[in-house]
């Protein structure tokens, strides 16, 4: 069954409550005032990823409905994306101690584990690799540095919207080349949600999509790469592959403030697309950059894993190269010149 009559819903219920959240948040004085270590120049509302979250969770309550959505998947979705999005709420209109938002985080990431029945055996290079219950270790910590590494690539207007409808409608894409019909809608109706919101993150932001939307886009991405695990092992080398701009950027900043000894919870303008930003005067020529790295160069190297029977580690490690040249080129994890 085709759905694009909830998808188009979804583009037009996101695109009105964000309209109302920017209205709610100007009046409320919720605003992100920029400081020394902000991208942006201007005071702008904050919080519009909560018509992400309504959006995306009421589209896939109707498909649940309709016996579209399986319950373990409905279940792990709903419960570990709300459970974020309620935590990055109250941070963005309070403050919420670090240690208590990571213990969230990992309660979520155990959530969705345990209704996905863990990690998989995954291939590894052409041979099965079985860790038993480390894998489900690897899974809860994968999805926690996803869903935090979205947060951090969430500094500049439009790159989080861009990045989460590049990737979800690059994986339905593969899904429909691949025959995974049953799949194709969930990555769809995300990427219909964040559509919505983006007609007002589009650069120059009017409003910014807060810890409540970039946590929530990063368990949601993180749970469908492990549901395509349990399909196909190659379908999660493709999700890890789509997602290689954050994933390559987030990861290279953070080994580098690590071996520099910096405080790695403490905010900071050293991501690759934070200094190319600057280096440019604008932010749209990086979110537009960032939009055709994945759809010229990332999924064409993932329709390969699926279509072409190139090895999916492989894949990743092809994939990622040049992206790892580019964050060092960019200077991710140096420190800014005054």
């Amino acid at each position: 069954m085709t759905h694009w009559w909830l998808a188009v819903a979804v583009i037009g219920f996101s695109f009105a409550l964000t309209f109302w959240l920017r209205r709610y948040a100007l009046h409320k004085s919720l605003l992100d005032i920029p400081n020394g270590r902000s991208s942006h120049c201007v005071p702008t509302p904050r919080g519009g990823g909560v018509a992400i979250v309504v959006s995306y969770l009421l589209g896939l309550m109707l498909m649940f409905g309709q016996g579209a959505v399986a319950l373990p998947i409905f279940v792990a979705l709903g419960g570990a994306g709300l459970g974020i999005a309620a935590l990055g709420f109250v941070d963005d209109h309070g403050h919420v101690a670090a240690r208590w938002r990571l213990l969230g985080h990992f309660c979520s990431a155990f959530w969705a584990l345990f209704w996905l029945q863990g990690l998989p055996p995954i291939t590894l290079f052409g041979a099965s690799l079985d860790i038993g219950w480390l894998g489900h270790v690897w899974a809860v910590v994968y999805l926690v540095w996803l869903l935090n590494l979205y947060n951090f690539m969430d500094g500049i207007d439009g790159l989080a919207s861009v990045e989460a409808v590049c990737v979800c409608v690059g994986a339905a894409l593969i899904y429909g080349l691949g025959g995974h019909y049953e799949l194709i809608w969930q990555p769809l109706l995300l990427a219909a949600a964040v559509l919505g919101f983006f007609i007002w993150n589009f650069p120059p932001a009017k409003i910014f999509m807060g810890d409540a939307g970039s946590g929530f886009l990063g368990i949601i991405l993180g749970v469908f790469s492990l549901q395509a695990a349990w399909i196909s092992s190659q379908l999660l080398w493709v999700w890890l592959i789509l997602l290689g701009v954050f994933i390559v950027d987030a990861t290279v900043t953070l080994i580098r403030r690590l071996v520099r000894g910096d405080k790695i919870y403490e905010a900071h303008r050293s991501h690759a697309y934070q200094f190319a930003s600057r280096r440019y005067g604008k932010h749209l020529p990086v979110t537009s950059a960032v939009g055709v790295i994945n759809l010229f160069w990332l999924l064409p190297v993932a329709i390969g894993v699926t279509q072409f029977g190139l090895d999916g580690a492989i894949g990743v490690i092809v994939a990622y190269t040049p992206l790892v040249i580019l964050a060092f080129a960019f200077k991710a994890g140096e420190l800014e010149r005054s």
